[in-house]
């Protein structure tokens, strides 16, 4: 069933927000749905953090000890952990959420893991609807992102603030180069920073790099932290770019982004259902009035479907 508003989602605890993330599912493509979706969408009230970065850097690691330190300072938080399925299955370990140790008797904290199944790009099809959720309940919101290579860039399309994490030993700063990485993250984590020469040398490697990355000016040029999970080193700084980051987005440009997400939204939507034609038919039709993203891709797709059929 889907829920009757958001306030409903707020004040119903774990078990109203589980109820919520399975109508997700289980309602899909309602106009129901829909419109419960852009209602959360409006009522946005926490920062999201997309942290994506390659199998084994850390990002779960990571995960723990940032959600530690935000529940430490009274915030509630929600996790998104997506993780990769077989491609031969179709099963998904869903093993990230072992790495995260909460308490099942606080309510201030949610983790949800969701399988890839068959999406490239980082992401499953259910994470964005589920970030938006909580996203309107939550004051910070992390969604840990697949492993990934070097092009799998859908994180951006659910956070506010996108940290890559490397480890040290990764790789050369030819690596590092590669447009589609070092044009995405926000904020750039050198994970096991206790590793000492390696882990400096890799900071050296990435900021190097940065500085070939063409951008316009008065961009954000990502910072680069050294941190380790374990021990706690390098959180204090990493705390510090992510609040620069959050004031930097201020004056309009996180609204400018967030709609610029929500437009991604409708596209990879259609483009999924329908494919890359499906999406270019999809440009001819009339746009619905009033509509926030999710009614308007449900009635696009409607449409859609009307006139192929």
């Amino acid at each position: 069933m889907v829920p009757a508003s958001v306030e409903a989602v707020r004040t119903g605890g774990k078990r109203g927000l589980a109820a919520a993330l399975a109508a997700i599912e289980t309602r899909a493509g309602s106009e129901a749905l829909a419109r419960f979706l852009d209602a959360a969408c409006a009522e946005a009230r926490g920062a999201t953090l997309g942290l994506t970065g390659p199998p084994g850097v850390g990002k779960s690691t990571l995960t723990n000890a940032l959600v530690s330190a935000w529940r430490r300072a009274g915030e509630t938080v929600g996790v998104i952990a997506v993780d990769p399925s077989s491609r031969r299955t179709g099963g998904a370990l869903l093993g990230d959420r072992a790495r995260i140790a909460t308490d099942p008797a606080d309510r201030g904290v949610f983790v949800r893991s969701m399988a890839a199944r068959d999406r490239l790009g980082g992401l499953s099809d259910q994470t964005v609807a589920a970030m938006v959720v909580m996203r309107a309940v939550f004051d910070r919101v992390l969604v840990e992102s697949v492993g990934i290579g070097q092009s799998e860039a859908d994180v951006a399309m659910v956070a506010d603030t996108v940290v890559l994490c490397i480890q040290p030993g990764s790789g050369d700063s030819l690596q590092f180069m590669k447009a589609g990485v070092m044009e995405l993250p926000d904020v750039i984590v050198v994970t096991k920073a206790d590793m000492g020469a390696p882990a400096q040398r890799a900071k050296a490697d990435v900021e190097g790099a940065l500085t070939l990355v063409a951008r316009d000016a008065g961009a954000w040029v990502a910072p680069v932290v050294l941190v380790s999970s374990t021990s706690g080193e390098g959180l204090d700084a990493l705390a510090a770019a992510l609040a620069a980051h959050r004031a930097w987005l201020g004056g309009g440009r996180l609204a400018a982004r967030r709609a610029a997400q929500e437009n991604q939204w409708v596209e990879e939507a259609l483009r999924a259902r329908f494919g890359s034609a499906g999406l270019a038919a999809a440009a001819g039709l009339p746009a619905p009035a009033a509509a926030g993203p999710f009614l308007r891709e449900t009635r696009l797709a409607a449409n859609l479907q009307a006139r192929l059929a």
